[in-house]
Formats: structure tokens, sequence, C-alpha cells
């Protein structure tokens, strides 16, 4: 018998909620830049999932979300970089705003809860709070944020950065991987890329940012435990690496006299892996490598290569990235090799609100019989949202701490948890003063 006929009133209501946001990140997993594969068995054809800022994918994303955010009672609008915010409210248009969301954009070939978990459930807790009647001291805006992961362009959180209004004009000139500006991009996807200052929030009119996401890691599956609040998120410093060698005949140049910008980049590779190894805390990928002319008989005369370095204490971050150029001038020297590097990208560790995270562990109380408290390694648009408003963050556990992957899983019964969780904690937050 199906828990809805024997739990009937909120109970059951919410129990449906948790099916019908599980069916929507199931059809969002099918909205993708990437074109359906046939099976090799010829069984059907499948997704590989990679959905990109200002891409025809997220246009189709945002449309979908919208529909469901009209039904849930909001208005709906989109900014000028893409950002969809969605508002529930029944006061007036100056009242205080809590933003409740995620985001829409994917890594490639991902999996279907990174970010979309966040903005499904706090849709389904406004659907839940207007299906209450619950009148709120407050307005609610859920934001569908247009880019968190910065697969198009290399650089990440171009929604929230939009928000806090720190994109620039630097930024729109960027090019992806089709020579394609930021700023073309935008206008193409029906943004206005000189109107980046409308997408910037008063932060005096918020409340907060509260955020719920996948853990993205292995803690609350080894406590065996649905939710867990997050109290900081690491440091991140994303830079590039280029290393110039020389090109030559694979079969003519003997090993002793070749300046191979592939292997230099190997060594590399291998150094930033071992020191983190050796430093608790700290995460250190290369996760993007690009040799040229990359041709099968010719030595690499030239490798392009990303480092993202992640702790939850910036010094010791900051400490070793300096410590890996230090590194990189050994291999130029040992390889004969020139080496340039750039950090494109890099933002400071962010400690949560005390007040909301209090708020959070009280409502978690109500649902799991632990409260755990979590320091987040990934990086979330919370870190850039924390620079202009209070934050709070859930984690729902996911199945082997696995993300940015298509075995990405999330249980229904924890995404209940999460509904639940969120909507005690709207529902406490004090009225503004």
């Amino acid at each position: 018998m199906c828990r809805c006929s024997v739990h009937p009133g909120p109970t059951a209501r919410i129990v449906e909620a948790e099916a019908v946001i599980m069916e929507r990140l199931e059809e969002l997993g099918r909205v993708s830049d990437e074109p359906s594969l046939l099976l090799f068995d010829g069984s059907g054809r499948t997704n590989r999932l990679t959905r990109l800022f200002a891409s025809p994918a997220m246009k189709r994303a945002n449309d979908l979300v919208a529909s469901w955010m009209r039904d849930a009672g909001m208005t709906t609008r989109m900014d000028a970089v893409g950002n969809l915010i969605g508002r529930f409210s029944k006061l007036r248009e100056d009242s205080k705003i809590l933003l409740l969301g995620s985001h829409l954009d994917t890594v490639r070939n991902a999996g279907k809860f990174d970010g979309t978990l966040g903005v499904a459930v706090s849709i389904a807790c406004v659907e839940e709070i207007r299906r209450r009647n619950q009148t709120l001291p407050f307005a609610i805006e859920v934001a569908a944020l247009a880019d968190e992961e910065g697969t198009r362009y290399q650089t990440a959180y171009l929604g929230s950065r939009a928000l806090v209004g720190q994109l620039s004009e630097q930024d729109l000139a960027l090019v992806d991987a089709d020579k394609i500006t930021m700023a073309d991009a935008i206008r193409n996807f029906g943004g206005d890329p000189a109107k980046l200052k409308s997408c910037r929030v008063n932060g005096q009119d918020l409340l907060g940012y509260v955020e719920v996401h996948i853990e993205q890691g292995p803690v609350l599956e080894e406590k065996n435990q649905p939710v867990g609040v997050v109290t900081a998120i690491a440091g991140q410093t994303r830079a590039t690496v280029i290393l110039e060698g020389r090109s030559g005949h694979a079969g003519t140049t003997p090993m002793k006299l070749r300046r191979d910008a592939l292997c230099a980049a190997a060594d590399f590779i291998l150094a930033a892996e071992n020191y983190a190894r050796q430093h608790p805390g700290m995460v250190a990928t290369v996760g993007q490598i690009m040799a040229g002319p990359n041709v099968s008989n010719v030595i690499p005369g030239n490798c392009l290569l990303t480092l993202d370095l992640r702790h939850q204490e910036d010094a010791i971050r900051v400490k070793a990235f300096q410590e890996l150029g230090t590194c990189i001038e050994e291999i130029e020297n040992r390889r004969r090799v020139k080496a340039h590097s750039r950090i494109i990208q890099e933002t400071t560790s962010v400690q949560c609100s005390t007040a909301l995270s209090d708020l959070m562990r009280n409502a978690v109380r109500r649902h799991q019989p632990e409260v755990i408290d979590l320091v987040s390694g990934a990086g979330h648009d919370a870190a850039i949202m924390a620079k202009i408003t209070p934050i709070a963050m859930l984690f729902v556990r996911c199945a082997g701490g696995v993300s940015h992957h298509p075995d990405e899983s999330v249980r229904v019964d924890d995404i209940r948890v999460a509904l639940d969780v969120l909507t005690d904690f709207v529902l406490s937050l004090p009225a503004p003063p």
C-alpha cells in the first residue's frame, strides 16, 4: 500500500511531491546540448547530458523550469545573462526576499542531480507553502542560475557573479571552443550583455541565500543520514599552465634531444597529485589537457592544462599554488621547455551564516536522528552569494559520493527529507525587522 493512502493530509502531499521532483529531474536530464545516441545493443537511445551556459539546451531548460515555477504560483523573469528567477509573494514589491536556488548548467557527460536538485526542491518548497496557504512575512525568490560549472568559458559562477555585480566586460570578451564570445552567446540566447548592471541584486533586500545540493562526497552515506548542514565552503584556485617545447619527428629525434611538452605536463600532473596527497585536506586536479600538434607521429611541441586547487584554509591553498609554481620552474629547466601559468579564477573559503545554519539544524532534527555538519570541498554559487548576503546550505546524500558523472544518484526518500527540512526552515525564519 502506498504511503499516500496510509498518511492523508500534509504528509501524503510531501510524499507525492518527492515523486514530482524526481520526475522533473528525469525530464531535465533529457535536456542536453549533445544528441541522443543509439545504444550499441540497439535497445534504444540515450542522452549524454551536457548543458552549457547560453546554449539551446539551456534555453529549453529555462522554459521548462519557468513552467514549473508558474504552476507553483510564481511570476517569472529572465535577467540579462540568462538567470531565471521565480518570485512568490503576497506582499509589496519592496518586501525582503529569501533567495533559494542553484544552477541548471552541467559539466560534460554529467549526472542529473548536481545543481538541478536544488532548483527542483526549491520550487517544490514554494508549492508546499502555497498549498498550506501559509502567509510569510517576506517574499521567496527561486533562482535557476545560468552557469556555475564554467564548462563553456572556463570560468565559473557566471550566473551568481552577475547577481553580485562581479561579471565584467572582460568576461564578456572571453571566447569558447567555437570562438564565440560570451557577449555574442548571451545576445543569441535572448539576453543583453549591455545590461550587466541590471542583473545585480541589492544585498540589503535579501534575508539570505539558501542552496540545497547533493553532497558530492561520501560522509552522509557513511553516517547513513539523508541530509547534512554545510558549515563552510573550501577556497578554490583555477589556473591554466602552458608548456612550450619543440615539435619533431617521432622516429628521427633522439630521446636526449627532445623537448616534449606533453612529457613535461605529465611530470607536473604527477607532482600536483603527490603534493595534494602529502597535505591533508588539499585536493589538486588537472582536469583538462590539450597537446599540439596532436599527431601520432609528431613529438608534442606545446601543451595546455588546467589546475584546480582547493582547501578550506586559504593560506594553505595559496602556499600550494606558489610551491607548485616552483615545481614548474624545475620541470622547465630539466625538460628544457618554457612554462606560463595564469590564475583564471580564485575564490576564498566561505563560512556559512551561523544564524541560518542553526535554523537549518533545528529543521534537520525534526526529520533525522543526527545532525551532520559538513565542509564542502566543491565550489557552489552560495560562495559567491556570500559576498552580499548570509548563506546556508543543505547537503543531500548521494550514492558513493559520485558527482559530475552519469552515475550520480539520489534516493527518493532523501529528496523527501530535504524538502521537509527546507520547508520547515523557511517557515521558521523570523520576520525581518
